[in-house]
């Protein structure tokens, strides 16, 4: 795998990490209660994650060939399951006395992997749809940037990054509840405490076999598939979310 093809996310995590120990510190050590059991997804376990199915039909989509999207989600975003697997496992064998050098190479290595991963699976999730817009999202993101023009910014954002470089990212902030888009040169930039909403893939292994370096012809088939129902979903998941955390 090359490594820019390595898989952005992680918010999510540090935002259960911080709200747990909010918690902690909030109530007095003798009168803390029972942790509850977890809602939602059950984690896999180190060592255990294993590729998503496309909730899609590979030959469906208008202007993303099934050879393209096959290739992607087999090859690419499989590859880094694979990947943090192995570094997972890796980890967990250290010895307590690894050199410092080795333990940073490998959570460097962890954090790359496991974001490629979330943001591979917004991605293709957030794929397979006619890209009619409706919804409390669509509504609040024209308040918020202007009607039309948060299109308009991911589009040139997504552009900047053409030539094989990068994810751009609508995501609401679980810090302040704000709308940010957002790019990344890599696995490892992300928003902090952010919900992803919208993630367009955008290195060369997402489009090079239907577009060669045609990124721009790639966004435009990129809008067309966009599966709105989901990123719908996903903007009021992320509220009751911020909701909860207050």
């Amino acid at each position: 795998m090359h490594r820019r093809d390595l898989l952005v996310g992680g918010a999510a995590s540090s935002a259960a990490l911080f709200a747990a120990a909010a918690i902690a510190d909030a109530a007095p050590a003798s009168k803390q209660p029972a942790a509850p059991p977890p809602k939602g997804k059950t984690p896999p376990g180190l060592g255990k994650h294993a590729p998503a199915p496309l909730t899609f039909k590979p030959g469906a989509l208008t202007g993303i060939s099934e050879k393209m999207i096959t290739s992607h989600h087999d090859k690419n975003y499989a590859g880094a399951v694979k990947n943090l697997n192995k570094v997972e496992t890796d980890l967990a064998a250290l010895p307590a006395d690894a050199p410092g050098y080795l333990v940073a190479g490998l959570r460097e290595k962890q954090l790359t992997y496991n974001n490629s991963l979330v943001l591979h699976e917004h991605y293709f999730g957030n794929l397979g749809g006619n890209g009619k817009r409706s919804g409390a999202l669509d509504t609040r993101l024209g308040a918020d940037f202007g009607a039309g023009a948060w299109e308009a910014q991911v589009r040139a954002t997504a552009t900047a990054l053409g030539g094989g470089s990068g994810w751009v990212v609508v995501a609401l902030s679980l810090h302040d509840g704000g709308l940010v888009i957002s790019s990344s040169g890599n696995h490892t930039q992300a928003v902090a405490f952010g919900a992803p909403l919208l993630v367009l893939d955008m290195y060369e292994h997402a489009y090079a076999i239907d577009y060669g370096a045609d990124h721009a012809a790639y966004i435009d088939a990129l809008f067309k598939n966009i599966a709105w129902d989901a990123v719908e979903a996903r903007y009021d998941r992320a509220m009751k979310a911020l909701a909860a955390l207050g």
